[in-house]
């Protein structure tokens, strides 16, 4: 059997902020000096950035990932027609990707879907692909014309992929009314982020720390400000870190109340914010979208020992965790403001889940696909 070749069709960008895509293809690589993926990213989009003032943008095109040996190219298309255009549009970017899958030299590739706009390419391809779940954007606040678009293109995955993967319980159960699927959760690196570290420079005394990407469709932004002022009247107060992708009013909300916000870090670099926090928050809106997460913050909290106080949000509500405490949102301000000015030890916890628990779950589905050949999907 020959190596294995991954086409990864992913909703991010490969950069130094670690997200699961990341950390299972790290594992993928590590685990067969063989295997090589080509990482596709979103598409940068050149009209988007003329309608904002911006000089017309290229994508980065096909690179070689210095690490692995040379067995990790990354693309990025240039998005050039808007998908107003429909078919057109999306033809083009297919053609991209197969240019890209060519001039990487695989023959024999499995495409691994995150992205469902990636339903096209599985459709005229027919390479062999599984469909990794990992948010259910279908739950989310969209544009009626995008949620269409969403349900054609899963409509088409649920048909052709030959394994559907999900992230949750959540999405574990309302997928699985449509097909059988493979639950594979998220984890923690243990190993860096239990390696004790000193406190960042730009982190104050008496924070309550939230990390992750800081975005309407996870984060109360109302309830982040009341927290806000909850924690300013004893000086201490809340601190954001990830990347930023607010609307410029909810932005200037945050700022206003005094939450800092200290954009993305590199993952080797975000142990040291959470170990040193006062406090780990999970400002997060319940609703069906969040619901159907399955938050890697939530182990890397666990990892680090630090108290954590999180509104009834999916994955925090059923842990269960010592110095875990769940409070409903009208609560969460004066639970946090208790835990920041009370601080509690730290605490090491037995059983949080690795990402080397996850990667032979993946590199299983991945080489049942490429087995399968072309057998029709289960």
């Amino acid at each position: 059997m020959n190596a294995l070749e991954v086409v990864l069709i992913s909703l991010e960008r490969w950069d130094d902020v670690w997200r699961r895509n990341q950390y299972l293809v790290d594992g993928v690589l590590g685990h067969d000096p063989d295997s090589r993926v080509l990482f596709i990213e979103p598409p940068r989009d050149g009209l988007h950035d003329l309608l904002h003032g911006r000089a017309f943008g290229r994508g980065l095109g096909l690179r070689r990932h210095e690490a692995y040996d040379g067995r990790l190219h990354l693309f990025q298309p240039t998005k050039l027609i808007p998908r107003l255009f429909g078919a057109a549009a999306d033809a083009l970017l297919r053609h991209h990707v197969r240019s890209a899958v060519r001039q990487v030299g695989m023959r024999h590739p499995v495409l691994w879907v995150n992205d469902a706009n990636g339903a096209g390419l599985v459709r005229s391809t027919r390479w062999p692909a599984i469909y990794d779940i990992t948010d259910d954007w279908l739950a989310a606040a969209r544009p009626r014309r995008e949620l269409a678009r969403l349900r054609r293109n899963e409509d088409i995955l649920f048909r052709e992929c030959r394994e559907i993967v999900v992230c949750s319980a959540g999405l574990a159960s309302s997928r699985g009314q449509r097909r059988r699927v493979t639950l594979i959760p998220n984890a923690v690196s243990l190993s860096r982020y239990r390696v004790p570290t000193q406190r960042p420079p730009d982190l104050p005394r008496g924070s309550a720390v939230y990390v992750g990407t800081i975005h309407e469709d996870r984060l109360d932004v109302e309830l982040v400000v009341r927290t806000a002022h909850a924690l300013r009247a004893s000086g201490e107060g809340v601190v954001l870190v990830g990347p930023d992708a607010l609307s410029a009013a909810n932005r200037e909300s945050l700022l206003s109340a005094g939450v800092k916000l200290l954009g993305a870090r590199h993952f080797s670099m975000v142990p040291a914010y959470l170990q040193n926090a006062e406090v780990l928050i999970v400002p997060h809106v319940v609703d069906a979208f969040t619901d159907s997460l399955d938050p890697i913050k939530l182990y890397e909290y666990l990892a680090v020992g630090r108290p954590i106080v999180s509104t009834p949000v999916a994955g925090f509500r059923e842990s269960g965790a010592d110095g875990l405490r769940v409070v409903e949102r009208t609560q969460f301000p004066a639970a946090v403001a208790a835990a920041v000015g009370h601080p509690a030890p730290t605490i090491t916890r037995a059983d949080v889940p690795d990402w080397s628990d996850r990667f032979g779950a993946m590199i299983s589905v991945l080489d049942a696909v490429r087995r399968s050949g072309s057998a029709e999907p289960s």
